[in-house]
């Protein structure tokens, strides 16, 4: 089972004087990257806030945001009055006017209005971190949505390339004899005369050069182990990122070494089904 980096999420809380709404966006990333942005009352809960989401969402661009919208008679700000009676006495000492256009003028000075600082409410809050825990278990739906278009889409391309190396196995004789040939033809055109014990010797030694064997059976290994990473029980990008470079090393080591058009065609062919896999191990959890 594997889980995209890609998710959304998002829940409502309504309370009787505001909605609050928590919404939740995840990109790719290789590390935990975590923008947090909500309202001024509620900054002293980040800290409890990024932990339950390092905790629930393991890495990604994660962009987190709470937003509240009045929907009642609420206000934290208060007219600060015996300053603004004292605005209204002073001017009259100045100007003669009427008394609105004189209050007018006095709310716009200094401290003429008090914003009083609001305190959480330890209820709210809870209510609130239930509505966090809500979010963040849509975007792991999400995430676990896309991981299983992605698992497809895997197994697909293992098996394309397991195919490929089956034709590259019942192709290797094939390879091998024609180097030998090739060999031959070569030297019988020189028209030398040559020990053949020797030669076969060297024809030996130069043959094992282009033996893939081991390369054949560690790339089958390491095709087996992708597929078995993929069904764990635990999503890990990064593991799947590295057994498709030990994919990858395998195949072009076969690449380099079959110096045999048909071959190397299957080769490229490979390589090309390993990119692809490569280009979406980036959105994996």
């Amino acid at each position: 089972m594997i889980y995209s980096m890609t998710g959304y999420g998002k829940s409502v809380l309504q309370l009787p004087t505001k909605k609050i709404t928590i919404e939740l966006k995840s990109l790719n990333s290789k590390n935990l990257d975590l923008n947090a942005r909500m309202p001024t009352i509620y900054r002293e809960k980040e800290l409890v806030i990024r932990k339950l989401l390092a905790d629930a969402l393991g890495r990604g661009k994660i962009d987190f945001s709470i937003y509240v919208e009045a929907t009642a008679e609420d206000t934290s700000t208060q007219i600060n009055t015996p300053v603004v009676k004292q605005y209204i006495q002073q001017l009259k000492q100045v100007v003669n006017g009427d008394e609105i256009e004189l209050l007018k003028m006095a709310v716009r000075f200094p401290d003429a209005l008090n914003t009083v600082r609001e305190e959480i409410d330890e209820r709210e809050w809870q209510a609130i971190e239930e509505e966090i825990k809500i979010a963040v278990a849509q975007l792991n739906t999400y995430r676990l949505d896309e991981g299983k278009v992605l698992e497809i889409d895997f197994n697909n391309r293992i098996t394309i390339i397991g195919d490929l190396l089956d034709q590259v196995i019942a192709m290797d004789p094939e390879r091998i004899e024609g180097v030998r040939e090739r060999l031959l033809k070569g030297v019988e055109e020189l028209k030398e005369k040559y020990d053949e014990n020797r030669f076969e010797q060297e024809l030996v030694y130069y043959i094992e050069k282009f033996d893939i064997t081991e390369e054949k059976v560690r790339l089958k290994n390491h095709l087996n182990y992708f597929t078995e990473s993929i069904n764990s029980k635990d999503s890990n990008g990064k593991k799947l990122g590295f057994i498709g470079q030990e994919i990858g090393r395998e195949i072009n080591t076969i690449g380099s070494k079959s110096n045999y058009a048909p071959m190397q065609q299957l080769v490229v062919q490979m390589k090309d089904e390993l990119e692809k896999i490569k280009e979406q191990l980036l959105n994996v959890l």
